[in-house]
């Protein structure tokens, strides 16, 4: 067993920036009262320690392993040498409802960031006034003021910037759920796909069979008439006929439901692929080659735990703004304007105004309110640090049932493959037997029940297997590429704080 540790460099990239902004801010613009102020309180950052997750080194349901990148599993529907397919799994990609929805989610994450980035910079803003003023008996009076206002909140203690860091994982969660929402309904469009050309394969061997049980009926019919057998086997001809025939109108239900879903799937009314979905197709098979990736891979590489791993950023950089709110807020305000009685003068040297404020605003008193928003947020920091070790060991049993799944239905594919064969050996030769009366008619019956069975079981595990690798690159992560630019994975950190001030 191996430790899962995902890779520190990012969010070591990013609270050097932090610092080094820090350190700018305080030298240039506060370093007076900085100096003041030292002495009564002091800012201790967090001491942060990965979240390290027991993972296998190879996964226990096969001897050999094929390690590929996350690139050959990002477009793992080509895999399976379908046209159409690739088709309708890019058409989903691009105008699913959902896909669509976790876009705009996305967009409007990357907005608030911007909104959080933004209080990290002076506001500045302009007014102008005219004003004419009556007193009694006195004469009227102007008044003309035009300013600039200014003001910058000191991020001393890094609330603004932990706010910013909480921005900015939540817009990474928001990027990989928008993968994972990609990874899923990529797949299932893939297995409704299947599951459609499965329906027609088994439509057409219905069809076959009964168009063969139909001849038997006709000679059964022939032998009756001709007094050479009872009627009994006429009428159990007919049974079987008749019971072939009772399958195919649930395989078309079946059908044209599957292109409904795949037309919704697709970001079209129901009705729209009908025609095009018409045509009988081969199934679409992957071949035996399996792209696998290790497990420690296989979790970097899932949308699902990267959300999850960004989610426990978010809430370790909330639980550093709940604890920076409990320091001091130091903030400057400055305007520099022009006032005179007449407008002319506004440009002499004698209007302008200027004033400079420095704030400082402690909280003294408040009953414990803000000691119990860092407990609040401590417990939520755990259960989304909870929530990330569900996620890992979802994916791990995700790999592992998908696999135990394909070995034991390429199996079951091998038997009925054998047995279908069989089947049709034996079909043809209790033909040929009752034709020459060696046999009676109820062993044709029993034959041809038989070929049916097993030559549905056999598409029915054609359509399993298929479906089991689609469910495999599901469950390995396949289906998306994320920017190596935007969507690094970042480190999973608890917090232990060495004192609170």
């Amino acid at each position: 067993m191996t430790k899962f540790e995902p890779d520190h460099d990012y969010l070591c990239a990013k609270r050097h920036k932090e610092v080094l902004f820090c350190k700018w801010q305080i030298s240039i613009l506060v370093g007076g009262l900085f100096l003041l102020l030292s002495g009564c309180t002091a800012f201790k950052p967090h001491r942060l320690e990965p979240v390290a997750i027991e993972v296998p080194t190879a996964w226990s349901s096969i001897s050999t392993v094929a390690t590929n990148s996350t690139t050959s599993l990002a477009a793992w529907w080509l895999r399976f040498d379908d046209p159409l397919l690739a088709d309708l799994v890019q058409q989903s990609l691009q105008a699913n409802t959902s896909v669509n929805s976790a876009k705009a989610a996305l967009l409007e994450a990357r907005a608030l960031r911007d909104v959080a980035a933004a209080t990290l910079w002076p506001t500045l803003g302009s007014s102008a006034s005219a004003q004419r003023s009556k007193s009694g008996s006195a004469a009227a009076s102007n008044r003309f003021t035009a300013g600039l206002d200014a003001s910058w909140e000191l991020d001393f203690f890094g609330a603004n910037r932990s706010a910013l860091a909480a921005s900015e994982a939540t817009a990474q969660a928001g990027l990989a759920s928008l993968g994972d929402i990609q990874v899923t309904i990529a797949a299932e469009v893939a297995i409704d796909y299947i599951a459609l050309c499965n329906a027609q394969a088994r439509l057409a061997i219905a069809n076959n069979n009964l168009s063969s049980q139909l001849e038997t009926l006709q000679i059964t019919q022939w032998r009756t008439q001709a007094g050479l057998v009872a009627a009994l086997d006429s009428e159990q001809a007919r049974v079987s006929a008749e019971q072939t025939r009772a399958l195919i109108p649930p395989l078309q239900t079946s059908i044209a439901q599957i292109s409904h879903a795949l037309a919704v799937l697709t970001g079209q009314p129901p009705a729209t692929l009908l025609a095009q979905l018409a045509a009988v197709r081969p199934l679409p098979q992957a071949g035996y080659d399996l792209a696998l990736s290790l497990p420690a891979e296989t979790l970097r590489q899932r949308p699902d735990v990267r959300a999850a791993e960004h989610r426990v950023s978010a809430e370790l950089a909330r639980l550093a703004q709940a604890d920076a709110a409990r320091l001091p807020n130091f903030t400057l305000n400055g305007s520099l304007g022009l006032s005179a009685l007449a407008l002319g003068s506004l440009t002499s040297g004698t209007s302008v105004v200027s004033s400079l404020l420095a704030n400082v605003a402690m909280p003294l008193f408040d009953a414990g309110s803000r000691r119990a928003r860092v407990r609040a947020q401590e417990a939520v920091l755990e259960q989304t640090r909870f929530a990330y070790q569900a996620a890992v060991l979802t994916a791990l049993q995700e790999v592992e049932d998908s696999l135990v799944a394909l070995r034991g239905d390429r199996e079951r594919l091998s038997r009925l493959k054998l047995a279908a064969e069989a089947a049709g050996n034996a079909a043809l030769m209790a033909r040929q037997r009752y034709d020459s009366g060696l046999v009676d008619f109820q062993t044709v019956l029993e034959t041809q029940r038989s070929l049916l069975n097993t030559q549905d079981g056999v598409a029915s595990a054609n359509a399993d297997v298929s479906a089991d690798h689609v469910r495999l690159y599901k469950a390995l992560g396949g289906g998306w590429l994320p920017d190596s630019s935007t969507a690094t994975t970042l480190s999973i950190e608890a917090t232990k704080r060495n004192s609170r001030p």
